[in-house]
């Protein structure tokens, strides 16, 4: 790249074509646009390409290759460790592929590369429809899918890459192919747990399961009672229905809504566990966090808290 001119005035000139924007470190809105949700990684890409569709990530692909630039792809740029983005590179930036095309009849859903699973979770939960799709639902669809992708749903419809059927992507030569079971195996292979860096995906298409209402909510427990609480529920979960999900984490409580005020800043064990029903629930129930986009519910069944009592209590007595 000549030191007179940046990567976004090359790239203007090269892509007379580009449909979407291409934003450099000269454009206003530059900040605002390499800004991803950890707020900790603050990197500085040469340019940041917001593709309109898969010609656009073609045309970047070969641009960055043109130029020995590094290459990152942000989906919903959710990213813990910043992946989405690099320093003096090229952003792919897939947000404004937000096409979602729900067949109910099929119980399929094709969706752009660069939506979040808020977003398609709304669009099929008006079918009463939902594929595995992680627990924080402002995580973009790429990111989880091409992961693993665990969620609520998991015990019950397995991973997320379990439910993909296909996936368009735009390849280092800048071709662009579909890989599914039929086309292209072994790359479909590759990008359901194979690694990385096979391509970009510019569309999915995912399997759809009758899902109703979600009934769920965490608990808190004292960092002191995590031996305990896991012991139960090692004892607990392998009997109990696929619908019943759970999962763990230790963490700092924030100082904010919906917490109580009396653990806030407080270092707690978090067990979370959700149930799918596929029926959507008519009677009085209370709002809980959820990161799918089905309806929620909070509730317990007397006869599993039972059971998960009776088994914390024994667990404390061993």
């Amino acid at each position: 790249m000549s030191s007179t001119i940046t990567a976004a005035q090359a790239a203007r000139q090269e892509m007379p074509d580009f449909r979407g924007r291409l934003i450099g470190p000269e454009d206003g809105d530059y900040e605002q646009a390499r800004s991803v949700y950890n707020a900790m990684i603050d990197r500085r890409p040469a340019l940041i390409a917001q593709c309109a569709d898969a010609q656009d990530v073609a045309r970047t692909v070969a641009f960055a290759r043109a130029h020995a630039l590094p290459l990152a792809i942000r989906g919903g740029g959710h990213n813990g460790a910043g992946l989405g983005t690099c320093d003096d590179g090229v952003v792919i930036d897939l947000a404004l592929l937000k096409d979602i095309q729900v067949d109910p009849g099929a119980r399929t859903v094709r969706v752009g590369g660069g939506c979040t699973w808020a977003e398609v979770d709304s669009a099929t939960g008006e079918h009463g429809l939902a594929t595995p799709s992680g627990i924080i639902s402002s995580t973009g669809v790429g990111g989880l899918t091409l992961g693993g992708g665990l969620g609520h749903l998991t015990r019950r419809f397995g991973l997320t890459i379990d439910n993909l059927l296909e996936a368009e992507l735009v390849l280092a030569s800048g071709e662009t192919v579909r890989a599914s079971a039929d086309e292209h195996p072994d790359l479909f292979w590759a990008i359901r747990g194979g690694g990385g860096n096979f391509g970009v995906v510019t569309s999915f298409l995912f399997r759809l399961h009758e899902v109703g209402t979600i009934f769920g909510g965490p608990t808190f427990w004292a960092v002191e009672d995590a031996t305990a609480v896991l012991s139960a529920y090692r004892e607990f979960l392998p009997a109990a229905p696929r619908e019943l999900n759970g999962f763990f984490a230790f963490h700092t409580v924030p100082p904010a809504p919906p917490f109580p005020e009396e653990i806030h800043l407080r270092t707690v064990f978090n067990r979370c566990r959700t149930r799918c029903s596929r029926q959507r629930s008519t009677g009085s129930t209370r709002p809980a966090m959820s990161g799918t986009g089905a309806r929620t519910s909070s509730t317990r069944s007397p006869t599993r808290r039972s059971r998960f009592t009776r088994a914390l209590a024994h667990s404390r007595r061993a």
